[in-house]
């Protein structure tokens, strides 16, 4: 139960409502008892006008009474169990909408690192499937664990009030069924884990396959997915068949033993009214009822244990990934100004995950307003520059300084808020363009975000489609082609006006003469601000201000493009292959 403590803060923040629940539950039950008892005093009724004790009148009078009474506390059990569902299920839910978001704000503190060692299909398994069973034990566990306390805790003591020797043989079956319900609980709590774990690999494994189905066709890999996901399915099945045999047990167990006690109130009461030791059968009728009535609550005692150690289960996995920390932490609570002075003072970074070192002791300043391009070969560490700017990651060496201050002294948000970032992956929602590109900045206009669709050189394709700006993208938009999809991702970038371009060889994938359109209308659009180009083409860099050529994690070149073109060098070599190329 030390996994479930975590629910704490919630149940005291619903207290109330909790409390009011546990409040109206007990009521509900209370009522409930009141039926045996006017069952046994009706067949008394009977029996004392059969003896000639009571008068026919008299006996219809009593049994309507009683019949009424019946009634009456048969529609208030009813009204108050509505109430109790009301009030406690609904806590549940608000617990399960607060851990939701709770669990989904702690992804998004957390850095890339993380993102890079956990799979997309467990992490959205955790904040579903595992929530989900943590929410049963939030809502319907403490329902009917409630309803079966208040059960025991009346019934039991009025059952021994009423009859010590009826109710010692009719309640001695409990016992015996408690300790195996103990013994299976421990067992489902093992093949419960067993079974969240395999539900995180089989989302893993679906969503992976979804998202590359272009590529599963491309290479006709239908067969060898469909081979794997029968495995995958087949091992589904016999992990869950293993925790569904074991639950099997506890209906029938239950239904045996509630079934061995009416045995032994329809014997043993037998014969004690035989020998005249109860004064009417109506005790025998009572105590069937009361042995039925506790059958629910006992065969919910299994069902609860097997929902705790569900919930248990789940919420050790959701935990797990709570007590992560963020290796980067917002430790400015002000808010920082950004001009836009970058500076790395002998930086030097290297990759937790794969243990690769991007950047070996680099130094270098650009100043506000500037354009610097990065050039080099793949895996020279040209995108770290930018994931570094950005503070997606923090440098395992030296010093990455904005406007003259360490950034780990600048509010992170302020910080992310003045960069408009371009991404080598241009990754676009399942939305429309319009909403896509208003990604930049929410507020902006149809206007603005057309304003910025034209600087980036897509309106016209915008235009072309059906719904225009309402063309609804599929997911990662998978409807554009890839140079769509950066032109899309640059226009959201312009519509920000940050103080800070950072582009990732966001221009790979257009053709020249867009690349051409394009750059002009960035010239225009970057004075005064900086912006940072990391490219493989000398004709996206050549413009630029500054140019920085990169190998091994190190800085080879620097200059402008006149002053790199005149002598030996990468980027001279590089110009003159690529000229070639064009001609």
């Amino acid at each position: 139960m030390k996994e479930l403590k975590h629910l704490n803060k919630y149940f005291k923040k619903y207290w109330f409502k909790l409390l009011l629940g546990i409040f109206i539950t007990i009521i509900a039950r209370v009522f409930s008892l009141v039926m045996p008892s006017y069952v046994n005093k009706s067949i008394q009724a009977i029996e004392n006008f059969f003896s000639d004790s009571i008068s026919m009148p008299e006996a219809k009078e009593l049994l309507f009474q009683y019949i009424l009474i019946i009634i009456g506390a048969a529609i208030l059990s009813g009204l108050f169990t509505f109430l109790m569902r009301q009030t406690i299920i609904n806590v549940s839910r608000y617990i399960e909408y607060d851990l939701k978001n709770e669990v989904f704000d702690h992804y998004q503190v957390l850095n890339l690192n993380f993102y890079k060692k956990n799979r997309i299909g467990d992490l959205m398994n955790r904040i579903s499937e595992d929530i989900n069973q943590v929410r049963m034990y939030g809502g319907p566990a403490i329902m009917y664990g409630i309803q079966t306390l208040t059960l025991f805790v009346c019934l039991i003591p009025l059952m021994f009030i009423k009859a010590p020797t009826l109710a010692a043989y009719t309640l001695l079956p409990l016992p015996i069924l408690s300790v195996l319900i103990y013994q299976i609980s421990k067992i489902i709590h093992k093949r419960s884990t067993k079974v969240q774990e395999f539900l995180s690999t089989l989302s893993t494994f679906t969503q992976e396959s979804f998202s590359g189905v272009a590529v599963i066709k491309a290479y006709g890999l239908e067969p060898k997915i469909n081979t794997e996901i029968r495995d995958l399915a087949q091992k589904g099945k016999d992990t869950s068949m293993d925790l569904a045999k074991v639950n099997a047990w506890f209906f029938p167990l239950m239904i045996l033993l509630i079934g061995i006690s009416n045995i032994f109130v329809i014997y043993i009461g037998g014969k004690q009214y035989i020998n005249g030791e109860i004064a009417s059968i109506g005790i025998i009728a009572e105590f069937i009822l009361y042995v039925n009535m506790l059958t629910w609550p006992v065969a919910i005692v299994g069902w609860l244990t097997s929902i705790v150690q569900t919930a248990e289960a789940s919420q050790k996995r959701i935990n797990e990934f709570l007590k992560v920390e963020p290796s980067i932490k917002n430790e400015v609570a002000k808010s920082t100004p950004i001009k836009g002075d970058i500076e790395f003072k002998n930086v030097t970074f290297t990759y937790e995950d794969t243990n690769i070192t991007a950047l070996n002791n680099i130094s270098f300043k650009i100043k506000a307003g500037e354009t610097v391009a990065f050039l080099g070969k793949t895996g020279s560490g040209k995108s770290t520059i930018l994931d570094l700017v950005a503070r997606l990651y923090d440098t395992t060496s030296g010093e990455v300084l904005i406007d003259g201050k360490p950034i780990r002294e600048l509010n992170l948000n302020s910080l992310r808020s003045a960069i408009g970032a371009v991404p080598q992956d241009a990754f676009l929602f399942s939305d429309t363009i319009e909403n896509n590109i208003r990604f930049g900045d929410e507020a902006a206009t149809l206007e603005e975000i057309k304003d910025a669709a034209k600087k980036a050189v897509v309106h016209k394709n915008i235009e072309g489609f059906a719904k225009k700006y309402n063309t609804i993208l599929g997911e990662r938009g998978i409807t554009l082609s890839g140079g769509q999809k950066q032109r899309v991702s640059i226009a959201r970038a312009l519509l920000k006006n940050p103080k800070i371009y950072l582009f990732d060889d966001c221009l790979s994938a257009v053709d020249t003469e867009t690349e051409e359109e394009i750059l002009n209308n960035l010239k225009q659009l970057s004075e005064n601000k900086t912006t940072l180009i990391v490219s493989h083409r000398v004709s996206s860099a050549k413009n630029a201000d500054k140019i920085i050529v990169l190998e091994n994690g190190g800085i080879i070149q620097e200059g402008s493009h006149d002053e790199l073109n005149s002598v030996d060098g990468y980027y001279k070599e590089l110009y003159l292959s690529q000229l070639s190329e064009k001609e």
